[in-house]
């Protein structure tokens, strides 16, 4: 059985016959669900980064401007009231998935999907059948380049989202504040296009008094919405709403509410201690997690220190990047803790090998590059590290629970209880 499994695998890897494959299941999906999109607005975001985030605030929004909403992302599968992690060990779910979900969310009564789509998925046709009535890009870097072949065509699954969105006659929403944007752009021409910007008039106008609310309130991640990267996604979120009719006290009430997505800049804090919890495992996206939380000196902390806990995902995924990454942490942090991610059939100690290859192109101290193989050791180890203002950040896993490891072996994680007793270890060592 295992032998006609492999065979069958082998068959359908062969291009012609992968984009064959994975386009009938798009048509038979819809087909059984008897195109559910024609029933409801469907709104789909893509790019490197900050997917999941637009997602959960565009909800937000939408919720609290009493709508009723679907939202199916890496983060979650949220149908009207029901709402559970997303377990398919894939963002963007193929074999009829989509269709399937967005028949439940009509079926829910739901007016508004809100779906994560990804360049693999686009690939293997999971967008096709769909009624797109929105498509946004927030940004584009280099990733999942070996399962791509390139770069370019790594943007191009991108851009042909964006396209079929247009063809179906939505409208699309790009990010002027990232390099590629000039090129989707011209791609795209102007007809039904809307630029959007972290520095739009809106933003600059509402978010110092939406965060100035939020401490006020006691919000317990104040900080989130904030950040520079995520103004962006605030900023399209914004800019869906208003095109669509929901009013500036609607949406300023649904960001003074809204108190962050788990795993993604995720603050923990136990008396004088913090720590970050973040899904970063991109070279852009780490230096914006180090830019943000990287603490400044004050009248009471003359050298607060950036301790991180720092890994790459193995199994041949992306290795071009961990050197890179390895030289962004010794950009920014004062202490390193190297440690497995998601290790897979690779050696951890090569994947840090590789990642130290960065961190010697610069001058960082090697007494403060530490290797602990084991993760909830390496977190213990950072967390004991820091004195008051200090800030750890620990990236790579966000809300994931499970660390992949050799064989198809898997061990269950939390990366927030373990930061989280991490912290209470080291408050509780004084």
């Amino acid at each position: 059985m295992r032998s006609v499994k492999k065979i069958f695998k082998n068959f359908i890897s062969i291009p012609i016959v992968f984009g064959a494959y994975h386009f009938l299941w798009a048509f038979l999906g819809s087909k059984v669900h008897k195109y559910p999109s024609k029933s409801i607005f469907v709104i789909g975001v893509t790019g490197t980064k900050g997917k999941t985030t637009t997602l959960e605030i565009l909800n937000s929004i939408f919720e609290t401007a009493q709508k009723r909403t679907a939202v199916l992302s890496s983060l979650r599968i949220k149908i009207g009231d029901f709402s559970a992690k997303n377990r398919t060990g894939n963002s963007m779910p193929g074999k009829g998935y989509i269709q399937k979900f967005l028949r439940d969310a009509v079926k829910a009564k739901c007016a508004y999907a809100f779906i994560e789509v990804t360049s693999q998925g686009v690939v293997a046709h999971r967008h096709r059948f769909v009624n797109w009535n929105m498509g946004i890009i927030t940004n584009l870097a280099p990733e999942h380049i070996e399962s791509h072949g390139s770069f370019e065509n790594y943007r191009k699954a991108k851009l042909d989202f964006l396209k079929y969105v247009l063809k179906k006659g939505g409208s699309v929403f790009i990010n002027q504040d990232f390099n590629d944007s000039q090129f989707f752009q011209k791609e795209l021409g102007e007809s039904n296009v809307f630029i959007y910007s972290k520095n739009d008039d809106w933003i600059e106008k509402h978010m110092s008094i939406i965060y100035r609310s939020k401490l006020m309130n006691k919000n317990p991640n104040s900080e989130f919405l904030m950040s520079d990267f995520n103004k962006e996604n605030v900023a399209v979120a914004v800019a869906v709403a208003k095109e669509l009719g929901i009013s500036d006290r609607i949406i300023e009430q649904a960001l003074i509410s809204f108190s962050g997505v788990e795993g993604r800049m995720d603050a923990q804090r136990i008396g004088d201690y913090v720590g970050f919890v973040d899904y970063a495992h991109t070279p852009e996206s780490l230096e914006a997690i180090y830019k943000e939380t990287k603490p400044k000196p004050n009248i009471n902390c003359e050298n607060p220190k950036l301790v991180c806990v720092l890994g790459a995902a193995g199994g041949g995924r992306d290795k071009w990047k961990r050197p890179k990454m390895g030289e962004i942490a010794a950009r920014y942090c004062d202490d390193i803790i190297l440690t497995d991610e998601d290790s897979y059939d690779e050696d951890v100690k090569n994947i840090i090998g590789e990642i130290r290859d960065g961190i010697k192109k610069t001058n960082f101290p090697q007494n403060h590059i530490y290797e602990i193989l084991d993760r909830r050791e390496a977190i213990k180890f950072a967390a004991g590290l820091l004195n008051p203002c200090d800030v750890l950040v620990t990236t790579g896993k966000g809300s994931e629970e499970w660390i992949h490891i050799a064989n198809g072996k898997k061990i269950p994680w939390n990366e927030k209880e373990e930061v989280v007793n991490a912290l209470i270890e080291r408050k509780n060592r004084i």
